[in-house]
């Protein structure tokens, strides 16, 4: 796991003065309380869930999840950093990238790459204007160098369907990762989850992508990855596909039961860009056992070792609270915080964690 110490916690951001912290040692009595909580691993989950019942209602913080009993948070989160601003702390676009990155392709200048290539278009149109056939004449296409066994399968096709035939421009037979400005189409009900199969129909293609769902963040170089595509709003949906140039409109398909395909999602390509970041959120939280003005006793969010290794990470309260761990109470796990405001007995305290999201690379071959 990596913890940007530079984006850690800053001290000038939540203490108030020198005089209105209150920095008071370890007592045996802290010691005492964490250590005496010998609780069985039922117990623990019990006292957890009798907790979050009593907080505040977590459809408003979706991305919260439990810190596994019998795993370490720092293996079970060790592709998890924290950041001090989401907005403004950096984030290297060619870290630890996946194998499929190895398969695609990417520009140095999308648009102005964009630009040349439908001038070049546009230019042999005119010089090859009279090399067209004029509408309404039938024409017979000879495409050579095609096995036997997909000709044939193209000829019992085109008995049933018409077959399209289109011209790809510079760059269009490459991979790459594609982002389209999409919206859940108004007569579709059920759940849009990120990473599902769907059917995605671009310009003239269709194919089977597995998007990634994200934010779109203008002020930002990084965006939240959204778990649903939520209806009424655009969101960005992230596949790796065959490279089109903007604009194109998107129609998107999913399969019922009956294998009756329904339009799920509409929108349009928006640009080509394997460099955007996709931020996956998850939420640690953690319930005061002792409160004394700005300090407070904390447990139930890591285990005994976790607590160094996560000491550079601001935490936060649902309440608006904001401070840093200070040091771990006891062997238990427990540690013990310190805010920039009084601390509420029934407040929740929260640690923000983020991981780089990629889109699922696609199962079936794509129709190039």
């Amino acid at each position: 796991m990596i913890l940007d110490m530079q984006e850690g916690f800053d001290q000038s951001d939540t203490d108030e003065g020198p005089h209105d912290i209150e920095y008071d040692e370890e007592t045996e009595a802290d010691t005492e309380m964490a250590d005496n909580d010998n609780l069985t691993k039922e117990q623990i989950v019990a006292e957890i869930k009798k907790l979050k019942e009593a907080s505040v209602v977590d459809e408003e913080f979706p991305d919260e999840v439990d810190t596994p009993i019998d795993v370490p948070a720092r293996k079970r989160f060790a592709k998890y950093r924290g950041l001090k601003s989401f907005r403004t702390s950096s984030w290297d676009p060619k870290e630890s990238l996946p194998p499929e990155y190895g398969r695609i392709f990417a520009f140095d200048n999308f648009a102005k790459t964009q630009k040349h290539v439908l001038s070049k278009l546009q230019d042999r149109n005119q010089e090859s204007m009279n090399e067209y056939a004029s509408v309404g004449l039938y024409v017979r296409i000879h495409i050579k160098h095609v096995p036997l066994d997909v000709a044939s399968k193209l000829c019992l096709l085109s008995k049933k369907s018409p077959v399209v035939a289109c011209g790809l421009l510079q760059h269009e037979s490459k991979m790459s990762v594609l982002h389209f400005s999409i919206k859940k189409h108004e007569s579709y009900d059920a759940p849009i989850k990120s990473k599902d199969t769907f059917i995605f129909n671009v310009g003239f293609r269709q194919f089977v992508a597995r998007p990634l769902f994200s934010s779109d963040d203008i002020n930002s170089n990084k965006h939240k990855m959204e778990r649903f595509l939520h209806p009424g709003r655009f969101s960005i949906a992230s596949v790796y596909a065959p490279i089109c140039f903007p604009p194109l409109p998107l129609v998107v398909l999913k399969s019922n039961p009956e294998g009756v395909p329904a339009i799920a999602a509409f929108g349009s390509l928006k640009t080509v860009d394997p460099d955007r970041i996709i931020l996956k959120k998850i939420i640690l939280t953690g319930y005061p056992q002792r409160v004394s003005k700005l300090k407070a006793s904390v447990r139930f969010m890591f285990h005994p070792d976790d607590v160094r290794w996560f000491k550079p990470v601001e935490v936060w309260t649902k309440c608006g609270r904001r401070g840093r761990v200070k040091e771990p109470v006891g062997t238990h796990g427990a540690m013990k915080c310190v805010f920039n405001g009084i601390l509420q007995q029934h407040d929740t305290v929260c640690m923000s964690l983020y991981k780089r999201a990629y889109p699922k690379w696609p199962e079936q071959r794509f129709p190039l």
